[in-house]
């Protein structure tokens, strides 16, 4: 079975998307289509833009989703038997799958990032990667620190990012480290992703996801929330809304779609972390980059 996987934010690159636009008619009317629904040419950042503008809240997000979906629709006879996304790949995976439509899941993707930095002012708070450590170990010290510090991406085996407040996030790094972890790595984020200081940003991207149609998809996605297959759109919604307070189970996503019959994984969109992170997840699964 073919699974499908859309990478998050952090992987966008100047010049992201040009080829596509180039040679492909359908890419040039959905990309033409964008800049029309975000009222800005966001494909002139993108192939042409510096990295620093790549980083804008208003530009990063959607220039990660766009280039995602309409590399999946450039793809020849793309049949997906499950899909998952990386945080905001979610809403790539679930325009991948028939459940939102490509205008509604960037109008979408577009307020999440507004509504992200919005919270991110509220409150000093960043996020850190964790190295070689166990994940229970992580987050017993996360409960034992004085603020708001939580563990907030599952991304394979050795590898978990903790969320929070500046300060508490500082006093876990420092004790994860005597604990035995090989790196606590503050990371240059804009905010706590994943944690409860996303709260003003949920409730906002609430409003907006249930008054948005999602449709029966034509297969499971394996959402960030629960690490499970959802095809029920009621309940895809419900998820998608938690997932900005909640933490991203990739690792788990990935360990249950090869239970549920994955043989093949093909990373859509830029970059390659997943594919790094699928092999570091299960080395005799087929990851590729497409």
């Amino acid at each position: 079975m073919k699974a499908y996987v859309f990478p998050g934010q952090g992987a966008q690159f100047s010049g992201m998307g040009k080829d596509l636009y180039e040679n492909s008619e359908i890419a040039k009317e959905l990309f033409e289509q964008a800049n029309e629904v975000l009222g800005f040419r966001i494909t002139d950042i993108m192939f042409n833009g510096t990295d620093e503008q790549l980083k804008e809240t208003k530009v990063t997000q959607p220039a990660v989703f766009l280039h995602s979906v309409i590399s999946a629709k450039t793809i020849e006879n793309f049949k997906p038997d499950m899909v998952a996304g990386h945080s905001l790949g979610e809403f790539s995976a679930l325009v991948a799958n028939g459940t939102l439509a490509f205008e509604d899941a960037l109008k979408l993707v577009s307020k999440r990032a507004m509504a992200m930095q919005k919270a991110c002012e509220i409150t000093p708070s960043t996020m850190a990667a964790v190295l070689n450590l166990e994940d229970k170990i992580v987050e017993d010290i996360c409960a034992t620190i004085d603020g708001v510090v939580v563990a907030a991406n599952y991304n394979c085996p050795g590898q978990l990012v903790i969320s929070g407040e500046t300060q508490a996030v500082e006093t876990a790094c420092k004790q994860l480290l005597e604990a035995g972890a090989k790196r606590a790595l503050i990371l240059p984020v804009g905010g706590a992703f994943h944690s409860p200081m996303m709260e003003p940003a949920r409730e906002e991207l609430a409003a907006a996801i249930e008054a948005t149609e999602f449709h029966t998809p034509i297969c499971p996605v394996y959402q960030n929330v629960t690490a499970k297959a959802v095809s029920d759109p009621n309940e895809i919604k419900k998820n998608l809304i938690t997932q900005l307070t909640a933490p991203v189970r990739w690792t788990q996503s990935v360990q249950q779609m090869i239970a549920d019959g994955a043989t093949q994984f093909n990373e859509v969109g830029p970059g390659k972390v997943l594919t790094g992170l699928i092999n570091k997840i299960d080395k005799t699964v087929e990851a590729l980059k497409v």
